[in-house]
């Protein structure tokens, strides 16, 4: 079987995407200045943006993950499959959902009323990647990273059939 052969077109640079991850880091640092964070990465696609912006955090920031899948290949299923395993409670505390892309919005949906029935202190949202065209619901986040065209992106997290994640930039996925 021969190899997929996809090409793509770098849209953020590596460096761009190191710059935003400070630049968001230091809002949320200032934001939440003299607090604890919990911050929970929707796997797998944020890991990458989760992990960076950890690192660059200057409050106390511990981490959760949930488990988000609503593609199949290139194209979404209408449907969000969650798995809340690996969440501590989050009752009284401030939360942040690292998010890879705001796409459909039904993800980012269902995540906010699962954790706002919770009762968290705060709860905001930071995503990467924010596709406004491609909206089915009416979600915003309070932390965006860029702002994108409707385009099929890969790299930094982000996958097509799992392949292009270890990609260091955002690049549009020619299918």
């Amino acid at each position: 079987m021969a190899a997929e052969k996809n090409k793509y077109t770098i849209l953020i640079s590596k460096e761009e995407i190191s710059r935003r991850v400070t630049v968001l880091s230091e809002q949320i640092s200032s934001e939440y200045a003299g607090k604890e964070i919990l911050l929970i990465c929707t796997l797998k696609g944020a890991v990458i943006f989760a992990s960076d912006l950890a690192r660059s955090i200057k409050v106390p920031c511990e981490l959760g993950f949930v488990k988000a899948k609503s593609y199949s290949g290139d194209q979404t299923t209408g449907r969000v499959d969650i798995s809340f395993e690996d969440v501590p409670d989050i009752k009284g505390r401030h939360i942040i959902i690292a998010e890879d892309i705001i796409d459909t919005g039904l993800t980012l949906k269902k995540l906010s009323e699962y954790f706002l029935a919770k009762e968290p202190a705060s709860m905001k949202i930071c995503a990467l990647l924010d596709k406004p065209s491609r909206r089915k619901v009416d979600i915003k986040a309070d932390y965006v990273g860029f702002k994108i065209e409707d385009h099929f992106v890969v790299g930094y997290g982000l996958d097509h059939n799992e392949k292009y994640r270890n990609l260091p930039f955002i690049a549009k996925l020619e299918l």
